[in-house]
């Protein structure tokens, strides 16, 4: 390992020297060697005078591999776009593919949109135009047309023909999809089918007519779980009448599953997705403060409501030391029910089974890890302070806030997916606010109740 991280650094500084020394073929020899992630790990390292001659050294359709081969962050893709020349920018965009390309201009404003695509080969430019018109995380804005489609009445050594003209733009080559003479989509041909074929055969004889597609307007998560369901490598993209217009490759949604999961996961936090490491401390605050006023209103709820209890804390001291545990039990029951059901609604394993089902399972889970950790609370406060009474307050109370915390962490996720809403949102400093309302309005409750046994 160290002798990998000593070669990595070696090979920057070689590369760093030959740009200074501008032996350009010495560095054009070393770098085009390396990965293209290696190299765009390299170009994020350096510093602007350094990129601007590695822009005068590589060509647009090498700069554009170096884009494709990872995933900036969407603030810098503009500040790189900057360093070019324009011109060299506009033919950098056209050299990739088109839904790539799509997914750097979308950072950008419009006009700074519109200039790029006025320098733009007319082609690549019209392709882009089409799929910057699709809404944000739907199918069209992540499929490419860079693909490869045949004839049904076409054979099978006329379509080797096809495909190796076309294969130098296409994004994937292992699956021809196959359309009538209205380009509706009929049939998929495996690579591997279409080379074991005999020549004269006709593509139709031999295509897989049971195409599993997804409509253009389909959110992006969708087709996520689709692509990964039937472990393809591509899947094609139609309108509603079966047009083909476009392929999502898996490579696209592995990035939207990253997307989506790291979005779900700063939402589960009450954190915006937006909140990464390179932001200054003001902007990370600005991003953080709307979550923590509001939980900071439901705090005072809680504050409020323990108030209203003060003339049973008054008499009954020791209840106040027990409220911290039952508050954070509840807390903690409720985001483990929360994680549960927002990653089954994730994944989609929900909507193939019944949401009363996991509701019914979540209550029951409630219901048994309640009653131990009443059970256990029941122990140890009567070893502890030798009071039954207070023991068994205790440990209703973590037994009925479980329950409850348990079955609401499931419940308020399926109702907001039920609403159309990002069941994310229903994040896990919320419910936890939520359940220290509820639990301390249950232990107080029960003690107000029972003031005389205390």
């Amino acid at each position: 390992m160290k002798e990998e991280f000593d070669q990595t650094l070696l090979d920057d500084t070689n590369l760093i020297e030959f740009l200074t020394n501008d032996s350009i073929d010495q560095f054009r020899d070393e770098f085009m060697q390396l990965h293209p992630y290696d190299q765009a790990m390299f170009f994020e390292k350096v510093e602007p005078d350094i990129r601007r001659k590695i822009f005068h050294y590589l060509s647009p359709k090498e700069m554009a591999g170096i884009f494709e081969a990872t995933k900036f962050d969407d603030e810098t893709y503009e500040f790189y776009l900057k360093e070019m020349e324009i011109s060299y920018a506009a033919d950098m965009l056209s050299c990739m593919y088109a839904d790539n390309a799509v997914d750097v201009l979308n950072e950008l404003g419009k006009e700074q949109v519109a200039s790029y695509l006025i320098l733009m080969d007319k082609e690549s430019a019209q392709e882009i135009k089409d799929l910057l018109h699709y809404d944000e995380y739907t199918a069209g804005s992540i499929m490419t047309t860079e693909y490869v489609s045949i004839p049904e009445t076409t054979s099978c050594r006329s379509a080797m023909k096809i495909l190796r003209r076309e294969a130098p733009n296409a994004e994937t080559i292992y699956y021809l999809f196959v359309v009538n003479e209205s380009h509706v989509l009929t049939g998929v041909v495996s690579l591997r089918d279409l080379i074991i074929a005999d020549e004269e055969t006709v593509i139709k004889e031999i295509m897989n007519e049971r195409v599993v597609s997804v409509i253009v307007s389909e959110d992006q998560e969708e087709v996520a779980r689709k692509i990964k369901d039937y472990n393809f490598l591509a899947v094609p993209v139609v309108d509603f009448e079966f047009h083909l217009l476009g392929i999502i490759t898996v490579d696209d949604i592995i990035d939207v599953l990253d997307e989506e999961a790291s979005d779900d996961y700063s939402k589960l936090a009450a954190v915006s997705h937006m909140d990464t490491f390179d932001k200054g401390s003001l902007q990370a605050a600005k991003k953080r403060l709307p979550w923590l006023v509001i939980l900071l209103f439901l705090g005072m709820l809680t504050a409020n409501l323990m108030s209203i209890f003060e003339q049973t804390l008054d008499k009954v001291a020791l209840l106040a030391v027990f409220i911290p545990l039952i508050a954070g039990m509840a807390g903690n029951s409720g985001t483990q029910a929360l994680a549960v059901a927002v990653r089954g609604i994730a994944t989609g394993d929900i909507e193939k089974q019944s949401k009363m089902k996991l509701l019914f399972r979540e209550a029951g889970t409630g219901l048994i890890t309640g009653l131990i950790c009443g059970i256990v609370v029941v122990g140890i406060i009567f070893f502890w302070k030798h009071d039954v009474v207070i023991g068994l307050l205790v440990g209703a109370a973590i037994f009925g806030s479980i329950f409850v915390a348990t079955l609401g962490g499931s419940f308020i996720p399926l109702l907001f997916h039920r609403m159309k809403i990002d069941p994310a949102v229903a994040s896990g400093p919320f419910i936890t606010t939520i359940n220290d309302l509820v639990s301390i309005l249950i232990y107080l409750g029960l003690a107000t109740f029972f003031i005389s046994s205390l």
